[in-house]
Formats: structure tokens, sequence, C-alpha cells
């Protein structure tokens, strides 16, 4: 049996879930590249592929329940039906996934139609976290400890008066801290936690699986219509798939002022909010309200949901910098899921091209609100740059 292995189809983001309902719908044809990487520079000791590989391959196995099925039926009929049975006969293809090592460090890379490739990213990020602490022989805090860090979190935020929701499953330290720091946060029913981005700890807790889109969806779209339609026709589509559902909007895949250029009256007012997840968060939020009122539109009537790094300190600093100004809510990632005494995992999976009607691979960017944040081959860095007039 490999070291770490997934136990439902469903431990995944949902964003993943209702983008690929989307691109089931709108884009079936459609061939993607992701490519891992390894920001933090971790150390990954021999065989490590060989066990990855070993894990990848299990996923194959992975099928959705009735139960599940039922549960997205009912929780999200924003999901179409077709799309329900489509993924009810979903397997994942381990040929999609390549995986190899050189000395310590791996290569991990995905390729495949849009539509069934797309929901590989987010497990294969917990599976290589996961196996990272279990072959580096890594000892986390024990299960008490680990209990008592999200009590203290959990009574924190609720003394903060805010609404919070645990979006840790890409960097968590193993499914069982995950599972128990669900435990944690579903005791307390007053409490301001709300839900998961994570649909198999939503369902088994029962509360809401939250998510809207990431920015695979904007830059998929800069590669197929260009740089500068990107943010507008990403979401024209959205709007066209969900018709007013999953109304929050991803802001900085090409800069907040680009995206602000584009997310004119019409989408600010379809729109529920918008998602932080780079730059400095008080700046953005007045760059976010004041757009709000530029449009005549009462930024109390929008939110933001703030997701970038949080921890209780940032929290508390952008809740007494929004209060009263405009609605706040917040995703906290790997400081629930990670918080164990150890140095969590610093690693991404992103969209790296995406193949043109003519057949070639076009490269894929992320410029976002901060430079050590982007992604993408230099020359083409550079080129949206220029296209979106993006001076720094």
């Amino acid at each position: 049996m490999s070291l770490s292995t997934l136990k439902s189809i469903l431990d995944n983001d949902f964003y993943k879930f209702t983008m690929q309902n989307a691109v089931v719908k709108l884009f079936p044809n459609e061939r993607v590249q992701y490519r891992f990487i390894n920001r933090g520079k971790h150390y990954f000791p021999e065989n490590f592929a060989q066990e990855l590989r070993k894990s990848v391959d299990a996923m194959a196995e992975l099928k959705l329940s009735k139960e599940e099925k039922e549960y997205l039926r009912v929780t999200c009929p924003y999901l179409d039906l077709p799309y329900l049975d489509f993924l009810g006969g979903y397997h994942y293809d381990p040929r999609e996934v390549q995986i190899s090592q050189d000395g310590n460090d791996i290569e991990v890379t995905v390729e495949g139609e849009w539509y069934r490739a797309i929901l590989w990213e987010v497990p294969l990020l917990a599976l290589i976290s996961e196996l990272h602490y279990v072959m580096n022989a890594l000892e986390r805090e024990n299960d008490d400890a680990v209990i008592a860090k999200t009590l203290e979190k959990a009574r924190k935020l609720e003394g903060l008066g805010v609404s919070f929701a645990e979006f840790g499953t890409r960097r968590r330290h193993s499914y069982q801290v995950h599972n128990l720091v669900m435990d944690v946060l579903t005791r307390d029913k007053t409490s301001g936690f709300i839900g998961s981005s994570n649909v198999h700890f939503a369902m088994k807790y029962g509360v809401k699986p939250i998510g809207t889109h990431a920015h695979e969806w904007f830059m998929f779209h800069a590669a197929e219509y260009g740089f500068k339609m990107a943010n507008a026709i990403s979401l024209e589509h959205w709007v066209d798939v969900y018709r007013g559902d999953l109304g929050v909007a991803l802001s900085d895949t090409y800069t907040t002022d680009v995206f602000f250029e584009q997310f004119d009256k019409k989408f600010a007012k379809l729109f529920d909010g918008v998602r932080h997840d780079s730059g400095d968060p008080i700046e953005f939020a007045n760059k976010t309200i004041a757009h709000y009122r530029k449009h005549g539109i009462d930024p109390l009537f929008k939110f933001i949901i703030f997701s970038d790094g949080l921890n209780l300190e940032k929290v508390s600093e952008i809740t007494a910098a929004c209060r009263g100004k405009i609605g706040i809510s917040f995703g906290i990632g790997t400081n629930l899921t990670n918080d164990v005494g150890l140095k969590p995992m610093n690693i991404v999976m992103k969209l790296t091209a995406a193949k043109s009607v003519t057949g070639d691979w076009i490269p894929t960017v992320k410029l976002s609100d901060e430079h050590g944040k982007y992604t993408g081959e230099p020359k083409m860095i550079e080129l949206a740059k220029e296209f979106l007039r993006i001076k720094n």
C-alpha cells in the first residue's frame, strides 16, 4: 500500500468542480498542461517519485458514490445535471501525470483534455505535502496540540466577529490533520465558521462547500483570446454558465488594476464580490471600495473574500481596516491545516500551456499583485505586461 492515498474523489477544492462543469460545457475539446513548482525549494528524499507514483496510480480507483452525487445535486443546484452524470462516470487517468526525480527535486506535469485534467492539481499537491512529511520522518505535534491550536484560533476569530472558511487542502499536513481541524471547527455552531473549500469535508461535516473559480480560468482565456480580453471574456463565460450563482470574482490574475478596468458596472452589479489573493490586502480593499462607489454601488452590499496567506494577525488588521466599509470574509488555508510545529510547504501547480485550434501550445501567464507570484515564461510575462501596459 502506498504511503498516502485519497479516500474520496470529492477530496478536492470546490472550485475545481465548478470550473470543470463550465469547461465541459464551453471547452470540451481543449488540451492543457500543468506543472508542479517547488517554490520553497523543499527536499525530496530518494524514491519520493516512486511513492508518489503509487499514490497517483491508486487514484484511478476513486469513483463518485451515489451518496456523493446526491449531495452535489441537492447542495449545488447550479451544477448541470448532465455534468453530475459525467462526474458519476469520471475516473482519474494516471497516464495524464508524469513524475520524475532528479536528486532531491521532483518534476510533476499533467497533460490532457482540460475537462479531465482540471481535477489533478489540488490532490497532487496534497499528496506531495503529506508524503514529504512522512518520507522525511518529520514528526508533527500530537492531536491534542492540533485540537488546542484550532480551538484557540476559532475563539479568537469568533471574538473578531468575522466569518471564515477553511481553504487548506492543497498544502495540508495530512488528511488526518485536515479531518481533526474540520472536526474542531464544526463543533461550535455559533462561531463564524461558514464552510470549507474541500467538498469531501464539507459533505462529511455538513457545512457549505465554498469556491468559484481559480487563476487558471483567466489564464486559459488569455491563451485562447489574448491578454486584453481575458478578464472580460472570463467573467462573461462565468455568468453565461452560472447566471448569477457563484458570484465571487478573482481579481489578481493580471493585476487588480487591470481587472478593475474591465470589471465595469455590469459585472460589479452582477457579482456579489471579489476575492483577494495577492498584494497588500488593505490597499486592495480601498481600491475595491472606491471602484464600487465610482459605479454608484454601496460597498456594504458587496464583500471581499481575503485568502492570501492569512493568519490571525492579518485577519485582525484587515477587519479593523474594513469593518463598516464593505462586507468581508476570510478563507484561511495552511494556517489551519498545517500548523503542527513543522515548516509548511510552499508548493503550487499551475496551468502552463493551452493548445490552440492550430495545434500549437500557447504558454500561459499569471502576474498577480506580487512579482514573486508571477508564473510563466519570462518572454510571455514581458509580453503580457506590454499588452496590458503594466510598468513595474
